[in-house]
């Protein structure tokens, strides 16, 4: 029975990630003021692990962000923008 669960542990950890998919998020940011604060967060979201792909408009005041979701979570990209000093909510 435990070579049994152990081989059932074993399959489970391997195909994770084939559990794993591309996820993209639309943030509404604000205190969005001047040129320079897209590419502040844009720096703050290229920490992120997990993070593909960044589109920040300072019109919009929006950041539509593609990642996978078994490297990072869109609370650890709301954190990220919040650290930079832009709070941010998910734009439904």
């Amino acid at each position: 029975m435990k070579i049994f669960v152990s081989v059932i542990a074993l399959l489970a950890t391997l195909c994770a990630p084939a559990w794993a998919a591309t996820q993209t998020v639309t943030l509404s940011v604000t205190g969005m003021t001047c040129e320079a604060c897209p590419i502040t967060i844009k720096k703050a979201l290229n920490k992120v692990e997990g993070v593909e792909h960044i589109a920040v408009n300072l019109e919009k005041k929006e950041a539509l962000i593609t990642f996978d979701d078994a490297k990072t979570t869109v609370e650890a990209l709301l954190k990220a923008i919040k650290n930079a000093g832009y709070p941010s909510t998910v734009r439904p």
